[in-house]
């Protein structure tokens, strides 16, 4: 049975009520500006929501066509109990470490004082090894692991050494700069989409027109430019609360959408058989799972639960449950809807589905009003993933020790989250293929922060039994996760590949 570092958390004053170890004045301004914890347990409800459920929920029922009915189901609800699973650790850890007077508001924060603190597994050898001192150098360098007293000299030794070696460099080094490149890569991706729904809009009663998409992102990036400069994360829990009912709102659409094609006199016809050659099905199926599993990505959970005012314990619980409510009722019937009138011919995007031949099979109306309901709730997933680099920027720009809207303040705050929204539509339009690069990006880095990070989090902030389900279930999921990530860059490299012949700077596609 393994037994606490000493050195692993330095507790603060309990007095603290907040739950931080920092006091207000001692706090860095992207925690003290960007992340202020004044929200409730709602409100990280909107929040949750809008960070997971978006426009990616048209590609469903594409993703059940590469596997089937069963299948495809069967993933979409483990999936869903793993994420909701997985998120709840993450939940639960900072919930701890908050009772316990050290409240960790970003992931680096977690990385630095879980994986950068030593600890003790209760692994010893009786005798040196190759291949002992080899399993030490990986779980040294994995979770900068310090053997219990029992080890002998010389491989206390060694382990001092590389634990010396590997040095306070996950939160800095590995979690935050991932985090940032997928939000960041959000970001680009979302105002790629809403310059392509602008253009789509635009087809819509202009078919002959002749616009390129590069203006229609360029016109899309404008909202966010202006909506990027609400000042914290807690000032977007109105925004977000309109993203929950424009999500139901969409779903609805499409659903409707979908079940009117599928009982129409030119529905298509149902086959749900699964296409291609042996070889093409599997690594169809291995897309299909990546889909699925990258669609309940998040990547800002302590984030999200940074904005709850204190206390804390117990409240992220409510708001995933608000959120997951959103998911269950949105994903199925999207999905199954979707399959069900368009079978194996399912688009990427069930939108495209319902265009025949750049004819539409549903009133203009009927279908402006869903692309304007997705182009809204576009608006506030760019916003949301803006956050983190926000708070980056504070934190190394302004002045904790000023006012918020003291000039010294505002100046830098205008200038840095303009250029970063101006750099990410810039980027979009350069770059409209940019949706095949963030599926490669999602599998490296969406899997390992939500999927398999929480379950190594937990594992060495609790210390099951290696006995007990709980351990074993962290470890299936860490390891199963890992398979996904080698799975979904294969996918995404193949789907790159054969995409490659479409790439062109500022295509007009």
């Amino acid at each position: 049975m393994a037994t606490a570092d000493p050195n692993f958390i330095h507790l603060s004053s309990p007095q603290k009520e907040n739950g931080v170890s920092e006091s207000p004045g001692q706090l860095d301004a992207g925690a003290l500006f960007v992340l202020k914890s004044r929200g409730s347990w709602l409100h990280s409800g909107y929040h949750l929501t809008t960070s997971i459920v978006g426009p990616v929920i048209f590609s469903f029922p594409f993703a059940l066509s590469l596997l089937g009915w069963a299948p495809g189901l069967l993933i979409t609800t483990l999936q869903a109990l793993i994420t909701f699973y997985s998120y709840n650790l993450l939940s639960v850890i900072l919930d701890h470490h908050a009772q316990l007077g050290k409240r960790q508001l970003r992931f680096r924060d977690m990385a630095r004082d879980i994986l950068d603190t030593p600890c003790c597994l209760g692994v010893s050898f009786s005798a040196p090894s190759v291949w002992g001192n080899i399993y030490m150098y990986i779980m040294v360098l994995a979770a900068r692991v310090r053997l219990v007293p029992s080890a002998t000299p010389g491989q206390t030794v060694v382990i001092n050494q590389l634990s010396d070696l590997a040095g306070p460099r996950w939160g800095k080094y590995f979690v935050g700069p991932l985090q940032i490149a997928i939000c960041y890569g959000a970001v680009i991706a979302c105002i790629l989409l809403g310059g392509q729904s602008l253009k789509f809009i635009y087809l819509l009663y202009n078919p002959s027109g002749k616009m390129p998409l590069y203006q229609f992102i360029t016109i899309f990036g404008t909202v966010p430019l202006f909506l990027a400069q609400i000042p914290s994360f807690h000032s977007l829990r109105h925004i977000n609360l309109a993203s929950l009912l424009l999500v139901l709102a969409y779903s609805a659409c499409v659903v409707a959408g979908s079940i009117h094609i599928g009982n129409s006199r030119n529905a298509p016809n149902k086959d749900y058989s699964i296409k291609g050659s042996k070889e093409n099905r599997i690594l169809g199926a291995i897309n299909g799972i990546s889909i699925i599993a990258t669609t309940y990505g998040c990547g800002i959970i302590p984030e999200i639960q940074a904005t709850i005012a204190p206390p804390v314990k117990g409240k992220m619980f409510k708001g995933l449950c608000v959120c997951f409510g959103v998911i269950v009722s949105t994903y199925f019937s999207v999905a199954i809807s979707g399959y069900w009138a368009f079978g194996n011919q399912s688009q990427p995007s069930i939108l495209s589905n319902f265009m025949d031949e750049n004819r539409p099979l549903l009133p203009s109306w009927f279908l402006l009003l869903t692309n304007i309901f997705t182009l809204m709730q576009l608006v506030t997933i760019t916003v949301i993933y803006l956050q983190p680099t926000n708070e980056v920027f504070e934190k190394w720009f302004a002045n904790p020790k000023m006012d918020q809207f003291s000039a010294r303040n505002v100046m830098p705050r205008l200038v840095l989250r303009s250029l970063s929204v101006i750099i990410g539509t810039t980027f979009a339009a350069m770059f409209p293929f940019f949706g095949d690069i963030m599926a490669l990006f999602g599998a490296f880095g969406v899997i390992p922060l939500d999927f398999i990070l929480p379950m190594v989090l937990y594992n060495l902030t609790f210390k099951p039994s290696r006995q007990s389900i709980v351990f074993w279930a962290n470890t299936l999921i860490a390891v199963a996760s890992s398979a996904l990530v080698a799975m979904g860059a294969l996918a995404s490299v193949r789907q790159i590949i054969l995409d490659a012949k479409t790439y062109n700077l500022f295509a007009n596609v």
